[in-house]
C-alpha cells in the first residue's frame, strides 16, 4: 500500500477529531510539520502540536508483528534531528496504519535527545488489533516507555490525557489496570484505581475509564438508531446518545435499552422535561411547561418545535435495543409525567 503524504495524514487526524465530536482550528500553515491545532471540547480547550508519519510493517523475522514510524524531516540541531515540544502545549507523535485504520501514539518525552539519521519507533500488531475492538490498547516498549494504539473515535480521549497515560509506563500495576479498563471499563472499580495507581495519574486513569464507558454507550446507541434522532429524524452529526434514566441515578445503566439517540435540541428538551415518550413510544409535550413558557413570553418557536416532532419515536430494529419499559416508566414517574 502506497504511503500517504502529509496533507492526507493530517486530514485523517482532523477527521478523527470530528468523529469524537471535537471542534478544532488549525493554527499552523498548510504544509507545516509538525502542525499545531487548537482543540475545543465540551469541557476544555487546548493546543496540541502534531507530528505524524505513516506506520509501516517492520518485516523483521526476529520481531514478528512489528510496525514502525520512520522519523524523518525534523529540524536539525548540531547535526541531529530533534523533536521540539512547546511549553504550555501538548505534543503528540503519531503513526497512521492505513491497513488497520488505526493510529499509534508515542511518548515524545522518551525521544527528546538527538535522533540520528533515520530513526524508527515501534509498536506491535496485537496492540493495533486490540484497539480495533476496544478503542485503545497499549504496548510496553521497555524502559518505562509505553506506546498506545488508538482507534480514530478515541483520539479525543488520548489527547485529553496523553501525558498521564504515557507516564503510566513507570507503573506495572497502572498498566495492568489500563489494560483491564480498555477491555471492559465497568469491570475495574475506582477503588482499585485509587489503591494501585500513583496519585498524579489517578484522575487520568479514572477519567479514561469514564470516557471509554461513555464512548462505548454512545457508539452502541447511535448505531442502534442508525445515527438518527428518534424524535425528529435529524442526522448531520448533531446527535447525542442520551440516557433514558439519567446516568446520575443509582439504578441507571449503560445498557443500550437505557439509551435513545436524540439531536442536541431534543436531548435538552427531554432532559428538561419539555418532551417525553411513553412505553407505547408516543411522544408527549409537557402542557404545564408550555403554559409556564407562554406566561413568561418564552414560547417563541414552540409551534415549529411541535411540528417537527414525530408522533412516535423511531425505535431500533433489534427488540433488545429498544427503550426498556422499566427505564421509561421510572424516569417519567421521577419527572412527574402522567401518561
Amino acid at each position: 500500500m502506497a504511503p500517504l503524504r502529509k496533507p492526507a495524514l493530517f486530514r485523517i487526524f482532523e477527521n478523527s477529531l470530528r468523529k469524537c465530536g471535537l471542534n478544532f482550528l488549525r493554527l499552523s500553515a498548510e504544509g507545516a510539520h509538525p502542525a499545531s491545532y487548537q482543540v475545543i471540547g465540551p469541557a476544555n480547550s487546548f493546543t496540541v502540536q502534531v507530528y505524524i508519519w505513516n506506520l509501516t510493517f517492520g518485516g523483521r523475522q526476529s520481531i514478528p508483528g512489528e510496525w514502525r514510524i520512520q522519523v524523518t524531516g525534523l529540524p536539525e540541531f548540531g547535526g541531529h534531528q530533534r523533536f521540539q515540544p512547546k511549553e504550555g502545549e501538548k505534543t503528540v507523535v503519531l503513526g497512521w496504519c492505513q491497513e488497520l485504520q488505526v493510529f499509534a501514539g508515542y511518548d515524545v518525552t522518551k525521544h527528546l535527545g538527538p535522533l540520528g539519521g533515520s530513526p524508527s519507533i515501534q509498536i506491535r500488531q496485537p496492540a493495533l488489533e486490540a484497539c480495533r475492538v476496544n478503542g485503545l490498547a497499549h504496548h510496553f516498549r521497555g524502559g518505562e516507555e509505553v506506546a498506545f494504539a488508538i482507534k480514530p473515535e478515541c483520539m479525543g480521549i488520548y489527547l485529553d490525557f496523553v501525558e498521564d497515560l504515557h507516564a503510566c509506563g513507570s507503573s506495572n500495576e497502572a498498566l495492568e489496570l489500563l489494560a483491564g479498563i480498555f477491555e471492559d471499563p465497568p469491570l475495574i472499580d475506582d477503588s482499585e484505581v485509587n489503591e494501585k495507581v500513583p496519585e498524579p495519574r489517578r484522575f487520568a486513569v479514572v477519567s479514561t475509564k469514564k470516557a471509554l464507558r461513555d464512548a462505548n454507550f454512545s457508539n452502541r446507541v447511535l448505531t442502534a438508531y442508525s445515527n438518527t434522532c428518534a424524535m425528529c429524524g435529524t442526522q448531520l452529526r448533531l446527535l447525542d446518545a442520551a440516557h433514558i434514566l439519567p446516568a446520575a441515578h443509582p439504578e441507571s445503566t449503560d445498557d443500550t435499552s437505557n439509551g435513545i439517540s436524540l439531536c442536541a435540541l431534543h436531548h435538552r428538551a427531554y432532559d428538561r422535561g419539555l418532551v417525553t415518550f411513553g412505553t407505547n413510544y408516543r411522544i408527549h409535550i409537557n402542557a404545564s411547561a408550555v403554559e409556564e413558557l407562554t406566561d413568561r413570553n418564552l414560547h417563541g418557536g414552540l409551534e415549529k418545535f411541535s411540528e417537527n416532532l414525530f408522533h412516535m419515536i423511531e425505535v431500533p430494529p433489534a427488540k433488545a435495543d429498544r427503550p426498556a419499559e422499566k427505564y421509561v416508566e421510572q424516569v417519567n414517574s421521577l419527572r412527574g409525567w402522567v401518561i
